[in-house]
């Protein structure tokens, strides 16, 4: 069966593609290759051929999608707007009604998101891309995969200062096997595995954003914190996450194929502007 809907997130790193086939859809992520943006929907366009029917009805959003003429090759294309399809689409993947949902990818985006509408509220420029850039650096890697399998295999405590370490114990709501300084002890000490390096450095991206992500939600009086965005596919990220909302007593919520969250909420515009 063709697709009838294309949605098309063009990310920093990924350009992520759906294909709405009526009782399935069909996901997947294309490297960003840097070009224009028109060549960048070419890509995904070219990727997902086979399957699009000739009327497909095409939705794009991220990255330069402002710059997009109204046609490409033909098609007529749907510019969306990205906080919108942001917040629309961690609460459809999420299947909440309200929440902050955050894009945790090459960079992070936070976004309240009610059925009345969706607005900005705040970002972190430490996300993915920050990920990538240390590790390259520090590990002499910037693969994925390895990082993360790195990190599992890794004790992040190895590489930062711990409170109990600072200061003798617990602070506040913080236990003392909590750290009080991302990578601290790299000031003062050598000779540290790859593995721990690696799970300091996961450590300290997936921190940053739970913190931000915690007090963001509190300000604009929401419980629940939904997390989408392809940095979410590590599980070394989302161990780090977790403990975060251990310590703070949160529950953030990753949905299926946390991802797609931007594009799904791409394809859901579609799908009122097209039903």
């Amino acid at each position: 069966m063709a697709a009838s809907w294309l949605a098309v997130d063009m990310g920093m790193t990924n350009i992520d593609v759906i294909l709405d086939l009526g009782d399935t859809r069909k996901m997947f992520m294309l490297r960003n290759q840097h070009q224009a943006a028109p060549d960048q929907l070419r890509q995904a366009l070219e990727a997902a051929s086979d399957d699009l029917s000739a009327d497909v009805v095409v939705g794009v959003t991220g990255g330069r999608y402002r710059d997009l003429p109204d046609q490409v090759d033909g098609r007529q294309v749907h510019k969306v707007d990205e906080i919108q399809a942001l917040g629309r689409g961690g609460l459809t993947l999420s299947g909440q009604d309200a929440g902050l949902v955050v894009s945790a990818g090459t960079g992070v985006a936070m976004v309240a998101a009610r059925s009345s509408g969706v607005e900005h509220v705040t970002g972190s420029a430490v996300g993915g891309g920050t990920l990538l850039g240390l590790s390259k650096i520090i590990l002499g890697t910037d693969d994925v995969a390895e990082i993360d399998r790195l990190a599992l295999a890794g004790d992040a405590s190895a590489v930062d200062i711990m409170l109990d370490e600072a200061v003798g114990g617990k602070v506040g709501r913080l236990p003392e096997n909590a750290n009080a300084v991302n990578l601290g002890k790299l000031d003062r000490e050598n000779g540290f595995t790859r593995e721990n390096l690696a799970a300091g450095l996961a450590r300290l991206v997936a921190q940053v954003i739970a913190v931000i992500a915690i007090n963001a939600s509190n300000s604009v009086d929401m419980e629940e914190i939904i997390l989408v965005g392809h940095l979410m596919d590590l599980a070394s990220i989302r161990k780090e996450i977790d403990l975060v909302g251990e310590f703070y007593h949160r529950t953030f919520i990753v949905p299926p194929d946390p991802g797609f969250g931007t594009a799904a909420g791409v394809l859901s515009v579609l799908r009122e502007l097209n039903p």
